[in-house]
């Protein structure tokens, strides 16, 4: 039975479809490996026991009777701390929001029981999913699978960790700037970001509406392209006969490849070495549009947040880590004339970017440019916090800013990400590129 906890939820879904998996026992191997585990309290924020056991009860009667609602019914997995959980405390990882129960389920979660997952529980975030490195000094900073000592990636932090320490099957995120895809590429998973606007946001703590998405953190890009269809109600990808030869891909070189450190650069590298050697078509493009709009993030995405949250951060701006509050506050700098031309700009950018893309299966690029910082370091060292604070999500936040679904995954080389951007709502093509290239890194 500890072998399910490494498993696919591709392939734990397959096992119970097969009778050699059964939900009830599934789900309880995962709630005793999280009672057991040491990291528990810095992975998980509420753990449904009841009502994973009953859900898994539902799936296991389902399955003896010929009945399962999808390839994934009676699979377990977690679910970050801003979906609505019905009767579960949801505090989006703030102090602020300390005992917010909410009555009803957020609909992705709904979608997602619909089809028969199983939820496990809630698991620890950045306050407020306002920081890419997952360092969370007020509720917790959950563990990274390659470094003790480092942080786990955010906003999405526990999530990826509840799936990197066996605790989960797949974790369900979101991501307004880069925090599906920092923590999967910092623990080496593969994890969507889907397009703004495709996934619903009822019932989503929210941070800034206009960027905010929904994704998965999983082991394979099969179980994303599984957990995509389960979270909006849809059909999944097929992912069959995908192959590398014949396809288009571009590497981004404005911004995203400045600075970049000496490991993720060796990550990155060799595993566009393997694509091409599988049968891609490589080649380097400059894109000024993505310079242009960079300095945009600022104005639309602190005013946006300080918009949201202001009037509940001023009456006690003590209970949020400073360095959060202060990147809150720095919103209430912008007036609305900037917020109204910096999307009118923004709005320009895009069809720039995608004219410029259109004949690619997918642009390149590495999901960061730094390793996970220290934990300590970060918050003794003012400069050093600043400095990787902005470097983490700079790549990621790229495909936000243009519109852009995306997938990172691992390279080989630990906490090192490789990101494939794709073309806005066109998830499914992006998934079997990824698979695709999946494939041809091993």
């Amino acid at each position: 039975m500890q072998d399910w906890l490494k498993m696919s939820a591709a392939d734990l879904g397959r096992g119970i479809e097969a009778g050699e998996i059964g939900p009830v026992a599934l789900t309880e191997t995962y709630l005793a490996a999280i009672d057991a585990h040491p990291e528990r309290d810095r992975i998980y924020s509420v753990v449904t026991h009841d009502r994973a056991r009953a859900e898994a009860k539902a799936a296991e009667d389902r399955a003896k009777a010929g009945l399962r609602l999808g390839p994934l019914d009676g699979v377990p997995i977690s679910w970050k701390d801003l979906f609505d959980t019905a009767g579960a405390a949801t505090e989006a990882g703030s102090k602020l929001l300390e005992g917010r129960v909410p009555g009803k389920d957020a609909e992705v979660l709904r979608n997602a029981t619909a089809a028969g997952l199983v939820c496990l529980g809630k698991t620890h975030m950045s306050e407020l999913a306002f920081s890419g490195l997952g360092l969370n000094p007020m509720t917790a900073t959950s563990p990274n699978i390659n470094d003790p000592k480092a942080v786990p990636g955010g906003s999405s932090s526990g999530a990826a960790s509840s799936v990197a320490f066996d605790l989960a099957a797949c974790g369900i995120g979101s991501d307004t700037g880069g925090s599906v895809r920092i923590p999967s590429a910092w623990n080496d998973l593969v994890g969507l970001k889907t397009t703004s606007g495709r996934m619903s946001l009822n019932g989503v703590v929210p941070l800034c509406a206009r960027f905010d998405t929904v994704g998965p953190l999983s082991r394979s890009v099969e179980d994303c392209a599984l957990m995509l269809a389960a979270l909006e109600g849809g059909k999944a990808a097929d992912l069959h006969a995908v192959s590398l030869q014949g396809m288009r891909f571009a590497v981004l070189q404005t911004v995203a490849m400045d600075d970049v450190r000496d490991a993720p650069l060796k990550g990155f590298e060799e595993a566009v070495e393997r694509l091409r050697a599988a049968g891609a078509s490589i080649e380097p493009i400059e894109a000024p549009e993505v310079a242009e709009a960079m300095p945009l993030s600022g104005v639309l995405f602190t005013s946006e947040a300080y918009g949201t949250w202001g009037d509940v951060i001023e009456a006690s701006p003590d209970k949020m880590f400073a360095p959060i509050l202060e990147r809150f506050r720095s919103g209430k700098e912008f007036r609305a004339a900037d917020y109204v031309a910096a999307w009118r700009k923004l709005d320009a950018l895009r069809n720039a970017w995608n004219s410029r893309v259109a004949g690619f299966d997918a642009v390149l690029l590495p999901t960061a440019p730094i390793l996970p910082p220290n934990v300590e370091r970060l918050m003794t060292d003012e400069d050093y916090y600043v400095t990787e604070n902005l470097l983490s999500l700079r790549n990621t936040r790229i495909g936000n800013l243009m519109g852009l679904c995306a997938v990172s995954m691992p390279t080989g080389v630990p906490s090192c990400g490789l990101m494939l951007f794709g073309k806005p709502f066109e998830e499914e093509h992006l998934l079997r590129v990824a698979r695709a290239a999946e494939l041809a890194l091993g």
